[in-house]
């Protein structure tokens, strides 16, 4: 079984059944067999951006209002998650490649407002997935999840539309193969 870190990919299997986790791609951002795992989903935009979530000084006239967000996942999606390439954020959580989890939201949105982060440094989702412990180890062992490790960057590379398909496509092999699985194989 491979090796579950922050910082992997959990690519999901094209029949996974579940509607909060088909076809997706979800970043690692914790995992502990013992007090459980928690990651975002990388690729299921939402219709809200951030001026809707939050108040802003300047309202919905201030660029950073409208960024778009991201569907993290089904677990309390009244939260905001966030990934970012700011080593200097407070408390920030390293994933590896230059990518961070998390840190001062404060400062990060001051740096949002003023313009000087930007939407290729920053990504945030409303809600995450979550996992008990030894459940996701449990599901990978199952072939709920294909594992992808040190991916973080992908983050920033690969756009929500193709984010499946094209991670598949990269792995190559038996992967490139999934990656053209029909969406209901029923209509093929």
């Amino acid at each position: 079984m491979p090796r579950l870190q922050p910082g992997s990919l959990l690519i999901s299997q094209p029949f996974l059944g579940d509607p909060n986790f088909e076809r997706t791609v979800v970043l690692l951002c914790s995992h502990s067999e013992e007090e459980g795992s928690f990651g975002l989903v990388l690729n299921r935009p939402a219709t809200l951006q951030l001026g809707d979530v939050l108040e802003l000084p300047g309202g919905s006239a201030l660029p950073a209002a409208s960024i778009p967000l991201g569907i993290g996942g089904p677990v309390q999606p009244d939260t905001l998650h966030y990934l970012h390439r700011y080593a200097d954020l407070a408390q920030a959580q390293p994933l590896g490649e230059e990518v961070y989890w998390g840190g001062d939201f404060g400062h990060l949105l001051e740096q949002l407002i003023a313009g000087t982060a930007t939407t290729e440094q920053v990504r945030l989702y409303v809600g995450y997935s979550g996992w008990t412990a030894g459940q996701l180890a449990a599901e990978v062992q199952e072939n709920v999840w294909i594992v992808h490790p040190n991916a973080a960057a992908k983050v920033f590379t690969l756009t929500t539309d193709a984010f499946w398909q094209s991670i598949l496509r990269e792995k190559g092999g038996r992967f490139r193969m999934l990656s053209n699985y029909p969406t209901d194989p029923r209509l093929n």
